[in-house]
């Protein structure tokens, strides 16, 4: 239809429906609007039915209308230009117009949503042929939008997801439908979406789409493979591209089930599809795609990528394939091979010059490892070569899978060694991506060697369990030693600090003492003198008894024989005999498996004291459960005849009766190991105390705080004026309950803490004054006196123990508990009067800080007043936490806000920066520009006849030197 005019007004539809209004904007006078018709639609007598805004709000308003248009620069102006009555006459007009196309296809969601369930019922059904002739019209339908519906659709598609869908859809295809026109549509829509420059950069920006796109070469579809391979060929065109092209393709190797990469296309390129003008389609798409993938990226400049990667083509056949094409005799797929091949020949040619040859032969392995040898046979590097080959003599060559790996590692380690720039980057995706060396080397490793190691390995282990039990046991040993030694250590040294401190003869009166005592301990040995023990001669005894009986009844080995004959002959075991409860009886059988101590060994553990440390403080602590009673002990007299015969839970407890006050000595024993660890547990708490007591005492910034938070209270109170010269504590964790009337997010606390970050910095350290605080608040003086007083007692228990055990007119030689115990007495009781002394001075400060803070020293406990600054401290640190969160979440608004802007200034920049075409419309379709060139051979243009020149210049130079060689192709 012939272009007609209106002197007030008109509209037309799509980006470029309004270049007709720049015809006559040359002239002075208000131009007409001149607009193309729409066949379906018949022009209106139309005036604005609306009031005309104000000349901001339509400036407003128009520009966004021009936006939606997205005119290249020269047409905005023009627009923009315009008077305002003409300005909101054509908004008016754009405005009905798409209020009468407000249809459901005239928005993403409709198609996504169609996009969706298409996805849904792929597979469920065989569909009919209408049915899929309707969702090929809804694809293509939707192709037709993302080409010329304004640039509000595509970005509204791109914010929905709608790439997403497409490319879930494309995964989730079924065998008909990938071979129906639906997939060659799907294809068209990301071909459509990428015409666009946000829609372009989303399809790249997105993580599987190209490779999704790759797997659609896996069709049969002629049509499709050609689309496919086209997008593929103009992304390695565009910066960044390159590379996930080689991605991609590597992906579609794992997808298809390749051999090797490229291997589908090669076989493309080899086989007849049966139509003439499909196969020239498809095989020209091919090589336009094999040409953009060798000289794009970092092809532009590496020879070593390009010679690296055009190797892989070769390896699959592609020259003879080349020289079959040459048939078809088609002017654009020779165009592609010419350049292929001229690319080859200008490579080879310069890899000659580095070695100074006319030609290399890569066919022929002696030419190729001469020209190494001669480059390299005067260079350092030479050994090194001779090393690799030596080595590679070595390597194994029989036919196998482990042989042919070594190889395959040996050659992608020098393909990295190759293309890896300075930086250690790899152009390519291949060498080395999925070759795991360990599975290599786990291949090659022989069964019997694996078997060997392991039944070595398990014999090992239990040798280790063996020694690590003996480790322990000596471990505990020495544990127990040196712990003693180190309390006695601090002991004296603490007794050394405080006698220092007295007169000198008090001194001497001290070393004096130590000496005596010193040589009482070495002169122990003689208290046998004057004993009855000096008077009897065992010698005598020796006649008389049988000697031979004594041993056979109590050898431990004849024991232990016993006890096997008694385990294998069970039907002739004499009936046990016991006579304690049973439940009683059981539960000490029970202590005495875990023990795994003989009853002599308990006993003489118990009289030695444990020196070798074979009773554990858990054991021990059992072991005071089963006390002999009197009840027992009666009992057990009446059948001590029947010794032989008795359970073993009451031979046990008649043997630890026959121990004078065993209950006593093991009580003391019990005291003394566990003594050091009840005295660890006690000091902590009130070393906490103590530290806590102090900080609060003399940390300033606490003190400003306080003044801060106190003229906070007077102010919101009473005015400035109030009359409160204190507060009470626990008043501090109300400061978080007080919420802002603004915000109630906000409290009282998170505008303290902002106040003091601005004009009282230092008042913040008050945390790190405190750190002691949070561990005095979980001290119970209740609790913490009770344990003292534990202790006390405790030692009193046994130093009478001590006394008595010394006024015993013999002991047994192995009974060590006066000496043991005397020596731990000594030390214990220094250690415990100097946490007494610890405690009564943690109490003296506890009081002071009470009492500094105003508060009832009576009344207040350690755990209820640091409880109150620990759970402030809390609260503080929480709300610092959440005030630097909103700091955070602010920076980020203020950030996402600029980076907004900064986007739709450079929206506005690019939109400024494209360049209008002759018709007047934008350069939307510049993706398809750069496919039509890539198809028609145009875009190497440049390259090829550069080549052509250097070609004829060197056939020009051979000439007139005499030396004319001909180019001979390489074919692999």
């Amino acid at each position: 239809m012939a272009p007609r005019k209106r002197g007030s007004g008109g509209g037309g539809s799509g980006r470029g429906g309004l270049s007709f209004m720049f015809c006559c904007f040359n002239s002075s006078d208000h131009p007409e609007i001149t607009y193309k018709l729409r066949e379906d639609f018949a022009l209106q007598s139309m005036e604005p039915a609306l009031p005309m805004p104000g000349y901001d709000e339509l400036d407003g308003m128009f520009s966004e209308l021009v936006d939606e248009l997205d005119l290249t620069e020269k047409h905005r102006e023009a627009m923009f230009a315009l008077p305002a009555e003409k300005k909101w006459q054509i908004y008016c007009s754009k405005k009905k117009e798409q209020e009468e196309n407000k249809g459901a296809t005239s928005w993403p969601e409709y198609y996504i949503d169609q996009l969706n369930s298409m996805a849904a019922r792929i597979t469920l059904l065989a569909l009919e042929k209408e049915e899929e002739e309707e969702r090929n019209k809804t694809i293509e339908n939707l192709k037709t939008a993302l080409r010329t519906q304004p640039m509000r659709f595509v970005t509204r598609f791109i914010d929905l997801d709608g790439l997403t869908c497409i490319l879930n859809f494309l995964k989730s295809m079924d065998y008909d439908t990938t071979e129906s026109q639906i997939h060659t549509s799907l294809i068209g829509c990301i071909k459509a979406l990428m015409n666009n420059s946000q829609g372009r950069a989303h399809v790249l920006s997105h993580s599987e789409s190209i490779n999704i796109i790759a797997q659609s070469l896996a069709t049969e579809n002629i049509k499709t493979k050609v689309a496919v391979l086209e997008i593929m060929g103009a992304v390695c065109l565009v910066p960044g591209g390159h590379k996930k092209i080689l991605e991609s393709m590597l992906h579609y190797q794992h997808f298809a089930c390749e051999r090797t990469r490229f291997q589908t296309l090669i076989n493309d390129l080899d086989r007849k599809t049966g139509r003439y003008r499909d196969e020239v389609n498809l095989k020209t798409a091919i090589m336009s795609f094999i040409n953009a993938v060798l000289s794009q990226g970092a092809g532009e400049t590496s020879l070593e990528f390009r010679i690296h990667l055009r190797y892989e083509f070769l390896m699959l056949g592609i020259q003879p394939v080349i020289d079959k094409l040459r048939s078809h005799e088609n002017s654009t797929l020779d165009r592609h091979l010419d350049f292929f091949e001229m690319l080859r020949n200008e490579d080879e040619l310069a890899l000659s010059k580095r070695f100074e040859s006319v030609h290399i032969d890569t066919k022929s392995a002696t030419q190729v490892f001469e020209l190494i040898r001669k480059k390299l046979n005067h260079h350092e590097a030479y050994p090194h070569f001779m090393s690799v080959l030596h080595h590679c003599l070595l390597m194994p060559h029989k036919r196998s899978g482990n042989t042919v790996q070594y190889w395959l590692l040996l050659d992608r380690i020098v393909q990295q060694m190759v293309l890896q720039n300075d930086k250690g980057h790899d152009p390519d995706v291949a060498p080395l991506e999925n070759f795991n060396v360990k599975n290599v080397v786990r291949m090659l490793v022989n069964e019997n060697e694996v078997k060997q190691w392991k039944e070595q390995a398990e014999k090992m282990r239990k040798e280790h369990q063996e020694l690590q039990q003996k480790f322990e046991k000596k471990e505990r040993e020495c544990d127990a030693k040196t712990q003693e030694k180190e309390d006695m250590m601090q002991t004296l040294n603490k007794m050394k600090e405080k006698l220092e401190k007295e007169s000198t003869e008090h001194k001497n009166v001290k070393q004096q003492v130590a000496d005596l005592t010193a040589r009482l301990h070495e002169l122990s040995t003689n208290k046998l003198e004057g004993t009855v023990w000096m008077e009897v001669d065992d010698a005598k005894v020796f006649k008389i008894l049988d000697l031979e009986d004594i041993e056979k009844t109590f050898s431990a080995y004849q024991r232990q024989q016993k006890e096997a004959e008694e385990d294998t002959l069970g039907s002739k075991k004499v009936k046990e005999l016991s006579v304690i409860d049973g439940r009683r009886a059981q539960n000490c059988n029970i202590l005495l498996s875990r023990l795994r101590l003989s009853n002599d060994e308990i006993k003489r553990a118990i009289l030695t004291m444990d020196e070798h440390e074979d009773l554990p403080k858990d054991m021990l602590e059992q072991l005071l459960k089963f006390i002999p009673e009197k009840s027992d002990v009666d009992l057990l007299e009446e059948h001590k005849h029947e010794l032989d015969r008795m359970a073993k839970p009451d031979r046990f407890l008649y043997e630890m009766s026959r121990i004078n006050h065993y209950q006593q000595r093991l009580q003391s024993l019990y005291f003394k190991k566990k003594f050091a660890e009840r005295i660890a547990e006690i000091k902590p708490k009130i070393e906490a105390l103590t530290k806590a007591s102090k900080q609060m005492l003399n940390s300033k910034s606490l003190k400003q705080l306080l003044e801060v938070v106190l003229a906070f209270g007077n102010y919101m109170n009473k005015g400035q004026r109030g009359n409160a010269y204190g507060f009470k504590v626990s008043s501090l964790n109300k400061i978080a309950d007080t919420k802002s009337s603004i915000d109630k997010n906000i409290t009282l606390l998170h505008y303290l803490i902002t106040i003091l970050e601005k004009k009282y910095p230092k008042v913040l350290q008050f945390q790190e004054d405190l750190k002691s605080v949070p561990e005095a608040a979980k001290v119970n003086m209740t609790e913490l006196e009770k344990d003292i007083g534990n202790l006390r007692s405790g030692l009193k228990s046994v130093e009478s123990e001590l006394e008595y055990q010394k006024k015993l007119p013999q002991q047994q030689l192995e009974d060590k508990f006066v000496s043991v115990v005397s020596q731990f007495i000594t030390v214990a009781s220094f250690s415990f009067s100097d946490v007494e002394d610890s405690l009564n001075e943690a109490k003296d400060l506890f009081l002071r800080a009470v009492k500094h803070f105003g508060e009832d020293a009576s009344k207040m406990q350690p755990d209820e007043f640091f409880g109150i600054f620990d759970q402030f401290l809390q609260s503080f640190t929480e709300a610092q936490q959440e005030n630097e969160n909103i700091r955070k979440r602010k920076e980020e608004e203020e950030r996402r806000a600029k980076m907004e802007a900064q986007l739709r200034e450079q929206r506005e920049k690019e939109r400024k920066a494209r360049k209008a075409k002759a018709n007047g419309e934008d350069n939307g379709g510049e993706f398809d520009d750069l496919v039509s060139a890539l198809r028609s051979g145009e875009v190497f243009d440049k390259d090829l006849s550069k080549m052509k020149r250097n070609r004829k210049r060197i056939n020009n130079q051979s000439t007139d030197s005499g030396r004319e060689r001909t180019i001979t192709k390489v074919n692999i």
